[in-house]
């Protein structure tokens, strides 16, 4: 029986698609998006760095080794503010190889107040607000060939990438709470009991 594409994968205990079953009859469909030759591209070089290196390189050698196999030479670094340590790091790891164009969340210096956005000190005069849009329009404009997302917020992530005309990948996630390593939320017994209370988990 044809399942709804609206199933919830992640219930399945199932995952017969692993072995080829196609759950929702979209194979075909799918198969056809790939005809895209940048679409196509970009997945066999995704799909060769899997293959040759499952499990043996953090995800920033990733990020190089996909970019070589896509012989690209312009890297976008779209990073936060409270992460700037890390980005002058990435920056100078990716600078050997790539010429690297960054751009801090607070490009342009544009106050909350100018869009009635809620602050986080309210007393504070002027608090700056993240500018996602503004990071990609910087990189579009500088023709990048890839862009690597550092810890943008939740949201400012998602217009960055709607704005960017290049493809995007995420090097770290921002957790503030813990250390930008959302998945431990998942793993560690009392927070994932404070987000499941009825499971008892």
């Amino acid at each position: 029986m044809k399942k709804s594409p609206k199933s919830r994968c992640a219930s399945c205990r199932d995952m017969e698609c692993y072995d080829g079953k196609d759950c929702f009859e979209l194979s075909d469909l799918h198969r056809s998006m790939y005809q895209d030759p940048y679409i196509s591209k970009l997945h066999r070089a995704a799909t060769a760095i899997e293959g040759r290196h499952y499990c043996q390189e953090p995800r920033i050698s990733e990020i190089m080794l996909f970019a070589r196999e896509m012989n690209f030479k312009r890297l976008g670094l779209a990073f936060c503010i409270g992460l700037s340590e890390e980005a002058r790091v990435i920056e100078k790891i990716l600078s050997r190889e790539f010429k690297v164009i960054s751009v801090c969340c607070k490009v342009s210096g544009i106050a909350k107040g100018d869009y009635h956005l809620e602050q986080i000190r309210p007393g504070k005069p002027i608090e700056v607000m993240c500018n996602p849009a503004g990071q990609a329009q910087i990189l579009n404009d500088a023709k990048t060939d890839l862009n690597v997302i550092c810890g943008l917020c939740v949201g400012h992530d998602a217009i960055f990438t709607m704005q960017s005309k290049a493809p995007v990948t995420t090097l770290i996630t921002k957790d503030r709470v813990l250390g930008h390593n959302p998945a431990a939320a998942l793993y560690v017994r009392y927070i994932r009991r404070n987000l499941l209370p009825d499971e008892g988990a």
